[in-house]
């Protein structure tokens, strides 16, 4: 069982390189995002509170987060491949959380992927995926506040995996399938 926590700013390609590590490897998939969008559209309590915090540009407080994903994950069964958390954890008591939720399950985190991507190029890639994709969280004003988010509050968990001994850097510029030919690299050497 591999489970891995991909991780990079907003845009840096994480929802697209997950999406090829489940054709390939078979992992499931949480992404906190598409979990989050779900309960807003339809228009659970959650859903209103999470919106609340995500059209201010700031994070869903960590209790709910990890009952969220713990109900998720669990709902993969016992026996899974492994399992990709992509926009989680944003913290590093998420990633405390995170460790000891799976501990509790006799599970834990493999590796953390991180994509590299630099500034300009994220703020291009999110606009350009704001026209057409119509997301609204995808608007310059709201993506400057997201970006600043992940350098004050997020990427602070780089050196945390570090610490932890399952950190690696992948470049996140090139092809899709060049960036994912480095992400094989990483799990086939796990």
């Amino acid at each position: 069982m591999k489970n891995i926590v991909i991780f990079g700013a907003p845009g840096a390609g994480k929802g697209t390189q997950s999406d090829k590590m489940i054709e390939k490897y078979g992992f499931g998939h949480i992404s906190t995002g598409d979990v989050l969008r779900n309960e807003i559209k339809n228009g659970t309590e959650l859903g209103k509170t999470a919106k609340g915090y995500i059209d201010n540009g700031q994070l869903i407080p960590d209790e709910l987060m990890i009952d969220i994903l713990a109900s998720v994950y669990d709902s993969f069964g016992k026996e899974h491949k492994g399992v990709i958390f992509d926009g989680f954890p944003r913290t590093i008591p998420q990633a405390e959380a995170l460790k000891k939720m799976l501990a509790e399950r006799g599970h834990n985190v493999a590796a953390m992927i991180e994509l590299f991507v630099p500034e300009e190029e994220l703020m291009k890639r999110l606009l350009l995926r704001g026209q057409q994709s119509g997301r609204s969280d995808d608007n310059e004003e709201t993506i400057k506040k997201r970006l600043n988010v992940y350098h004050t509050q997020t990427s602070p968990l780089i050196d945390w995996y570090e610490g932890e001994g399952i950190h690696h850097h992948v470049e996140g510029l090139g092809t899709v399938e060049e960036i994912f030919s480095r992400i094989e690299n990483v799990i086939d050497s796990l």
